[in-house]
């Protein structure tokens, strides 16, 4: 039984590579057909990739040749264009170093070729996207990579940066080319996926126990400042209270700001010291009614405000907290009638239509590419053991 999507919990962060778990497994491809014409997941720093020139896609491909191994330094190229050994090491590296696991050379080089599979793909959507016209701004492209970067401080995301390889202007390219697929992505498949009434009951009573509630959650953001030095603040403004008495003037001011009518996300954004919720404008995320018996304080708090409202300044032993109620999601059977059921419902079907469709469409444009991938072709000629 799938699991219902919750808007609530749902980050659809893009990847700056198209992920290889929705996209078709590393294959050798058939010959291309000649006249067609023309991701998600929470982020992670990977290497830079190699941009196609200003050419378009090739429409048309040449009969099939057999792939010859060439110079070490480049692993496959698409429509000419080069994806290098280094690119895919650097990718590998980085995931290496993330998992902690050691590999086998056989591990390696199937790791390595899932790799360079996900850069031809990439690869192929830029094209695909320049051949469309699709562009994005310098100020989209700030946007983006402030989001990216507000959850650390400047010294943290530069060593980031330094462990995968990468100075700013390459990061600044990444997301451009991740904008790029990701404007594509919604062009060509997010705006022709439709989901009907029909569908959303169908799923409703297949897994109706799955929105069964068994006890009230409340859906709670927060702004958070603590009365100490804090090296793992992550707000916007990097501001950090370095004692009780700024800590007290400062969640004054906060409340002052609130009490006047900004906005509560872009103040935790911005103020808020809890480097777990601050970027996501002090989203909690929903807690459960048997959550919040560890703090009688807040439960009490929680239990007195109506959605939408925000309490006054409550102090904790460890720190001064504002608190927002956004939702309430009440125990019993949800019911199919119910707006947010069928929301969520939408949502799941939506998403699960998207990844289907993100892997038929590569495959579709790989038919019009000309790829040659010279290290899957060394690798079956030579044997793993010549791979360097």
């Amino acid at each position: 039984m799938r699991t219902p999507f919750r808007l609530d919990n749902y980050s659809e962060m893009q990847t700056l590579i198209v992920p290889e778990n929705q996209l078709p497994a590393y294959g050798r491809r058939p010959c291309a057909s000649p006249g067609r014409g023309g991701g998600r997941r929470p982020f992670h720093l990977l290497p830079a990739l190699s941009l196609l020139g200003a050419a378009s896609l090739l429409l048309a491909t040449s009969a099939c040749q057999r792939a010859k191994p060439k110079s070490g330094a480049v692993w496959a190229e698409v429509d000419g264009q080069p994806i290098l050994r280094e690119q895919v090491l650097k990718i590998y590296r980085s995931r290496v170093r993330t998992s902690g696991e050691a590999a086998d050379k056989e591990e390696t080089l199937s790791l390595e070729l899932n790799i360079l599979n996900e850069l031809v793909n990439n690869q192929i959507l830029l094209a695909h996207a320049s051949h469309s016209g699709i562009t994005v701004s310098e100020a989209e492209v700030d946007t983006k990579v402030g989001q990216i970067e507000s959850p650390f401080s400047k010294p943290e995301f530069e060593e980031r940066l330094k462990q995968q390889g990468m100075d700013e202007s390459d990061f600044r390219e990444e997301v451009r080319n991740s904008l790029i697929v990701n404007k594509l992505i919604d062009k060509d498949i997010v705006s022709r996926i439709s989901v009907t009434d029909a569908e959303i009951g169908a799923y409703f009573h297949q897994n109706q126990a799955a929105f069964n509630i068994p006890e009230t959650a409340y859906h709670l953001a927060q702004i958070e400042v603590t009365p100490r030095p804090d090296g793992d603040v992550r707000n916007l403004k990097n501001d950090d209270a370095k004692n009780p008495a700024a800590a007290e003037r400062k969640i004054q001011a906060l409340y002052a700001q609130l009490r006047a009518g900004q906005d509560f996300s872009t103040v935790a954004q911005e103020y808020s010291e809890d480097p777990t919720t601050a970027s996501s404008g002090g989203d909690m995320g929903f807690i459960p009614a048997s959550g919040l018996d560890s703090n009688p304080a807040l439960k009490k708090v929680v239990k007195s405000l109506k959605v939408g409202e925000i309490s006054g300044i409550v102090k904790t032993k460890s720190a001064y907290h504002i608190i927002k109620l956004l939702g309430i999601e009440a125990a019993g059977q949800g019911q199919l009638a119910d707006p947010k059921v069928q929301s969520s419902i939408r949502q799941t079907l939506v998403n699960e239509k998207e990844q289907l469709l993100k892997a038929a469409y590569i495959e579709y444009l790989r038919d019009d590419a000309k790829i040659k991938n010279f290290l899957a072709a060394q690798i079956v000629e030579q044997g793993p053991e010549s791979v360097k």
